[in-house]
């Protein structure tokens, strides 16, 4: 009996130490130290949330710069990857039916290349993120349907296009959602 007590109260004392004290302190710190990315790296606009720099969200039609596939509809609940693997005919298919949409919305010949991130989903299928090529592609889509200077939008991009962190980890890439917020508040 003296045992079942004894694993009672440490299992009492370690969830609250792990579950209870730990966690508070954790967040106490990130709340000092990195609170945007403790609140979800919010953007807003005219105050109000419109997302987060770090969550994908589907933009459809051609007044928009497209993120990259989301095999989840860009819902973060269930996020995650197809699992399709590279000799699954689904993968096959839904790669070749997002280059032919690609290039059709962008008025690419039939067998111009389309850049991996605008045909293949990512792992997490969230990826708030596309390569600088990817949303060059799109810059004269973005401008016709929007009756903007080309060279506008060209700047546009290229403004947003974001180095590789610290200079050497990853690609450059450019934030979907806050290029197409800076489109919106383009005069």
């Amino acid at each position: 009996m003296k045992l079942v007590i004894q694993s009672l109260l440490l299992t009492v004392v370690l969830t609250i130490l792990t579950g209870v004290i730990y966690p508070l302190v954790v967040s106490g710190i990130c709340q000092v130290a990195f609170k945007d990315q403790a609140n979800g790296s919010l953007l807003r606009r005219n105050g109000e949330v419109v997302g987060s720099e770090r969550i994908a969200q589907q933009f459809t039609g051609d007044k928009y710069f497209w993120p990259r596939p989301s095999a989840g509809s860009y819902a973060t609940v269930p996020s995650g990857a197809s699992n399709y693997g590279p000799t699954n005919q689904k993968l096959h298919d839904a790669v070749a039916t997002n280059a032919a949409a690609f290039r059709a919305a962008n008025k690419l010949p039939a067998n111009a290349p389309v850049p991996a991130d605008m045909v293949f989903t990512s792992g997490s299928g969230l990826d708030p993120q596309t390569s600088p090529t990817a949303a060059r592609l799109q810059i004269t889509r973005v401008a016709s349907a929007r009756t903007a200077d080309v060279a506008q939008v060209t700047a546009l991009v290229e403004r947003f296009v974001e180095p590789p962190q610290w200079g050497f980890l990853g690609q450059a890439r450019v934030n979907v959602l806050k290029l197409n917020l800076a489109l919106d508040a383009m005069k």
